[in-house]
């Protein structure tokens, strides 16, 4: 089997597909209201009667449980409200400083390949941190991207530490996906010390913030929506403010 660096990742519709819908959603956004949302949304896009759509949110402090989630991975049970999540994965964090971007997209019009997927979604991420001089890498045995970090304390000797900077869930129902990534831009980071991140324990977080990169949420939503078409075509923003519930 291909390793998941080897693999093609355009990820592009079929030829004359409409845009991508983009919405950037302003404040925060409750994560019962979102995960009702996209779950109306996916099922709208099945039917036909709603097209594929990019939202990009920011969360107030809350973990999420994925559905390989384990007790141990919840290290504070009371520290932050706590959500089943439905997609794939153990226990991340959200929070303000965190963009979130949901990726609700119909599979059949792309390519059904979960795997190819996954890998397409992780080469967004790493394109949208070139545009910052941040070199983002995969790892064969965990999914996410990762920023090799020779400026801490070796994780053993000769092993140079890594620190997880975006994180990965997703979940497909007939072929149409929900849920998304996470890229940490200037989140509290003492945040994810409630957790066993993803399940993985033994490495860091960081953020571009942490970095040293004095760089903006807006500043990031830029440069995703850039990284974006480049792997999966062409998206078409729409503001989306308070009225949100009216607009969709």
């Amino acid at each position: 089997m291909l390793q998941r660096n080897h693999l093609g990742f355009d990820f592009r519709p079929l030829p004359g597909s409409a845009p991508v819908e983009w919405r950037v959603e302003d404040g925060l956004t409750e994560y019962a209201e979102a995960l009702a949302f996209m779950e109306a949304r996916a099922a709208a896009i099945r039917e036909g009667s709603a097209g594929e759509l990019v939202w990009l949110v920011e969360h107030p402090p809350l973990y999420t449980a994925g559905t390989s989630a384990k007790a141990s991975g919840l290290i504070q049970r009371d520290r932050f409200p706590v959500h089943a999540a439905g997609r794939g994965g153990e226990y991340t964090y959200h929070g303000p400083g965190q963009r979130v971007a949901y990726v609700m997209l119909d599979l059949k019009r792309r390519r059904e390949d979960v795997r190819l997927f996954v890998a397409a979604l992780e080469e967004w991420i790493i394109r949208t941190l070139a545009r910052f001089s941040v070199r983002g890498e995969r790892r064969e045995d965990r999914v996410g991207v990762w920023v090799v970090r020779p400026d801490r304390p070796p994780l053993a000797p000769g092993v140079v530490a890594e620190d997880k900077i975006a994180a990965i869930g997703i979940r497909l129902r007939k072929w149409v996906s929900f849920h998304g990534i996470a890229i940490n831009v200037e989140p509290d980071l003492s945040h994810f010390s409630g957790i066993v991140p993803c399940g993985i324990s033994g490495y860091g977080v960081t953020s571009l913030v942490d970095l040293g990169l004095p760089v903006t949420m807006g500043d990031v939503d830029v440069a995703l929506k850039q990284g974006f078409e480049e792997v999966f075509g062409a998206a078409l923003s729409a503001r989306v403010t308070s009225q949100r519930s009216e607009q969709r």
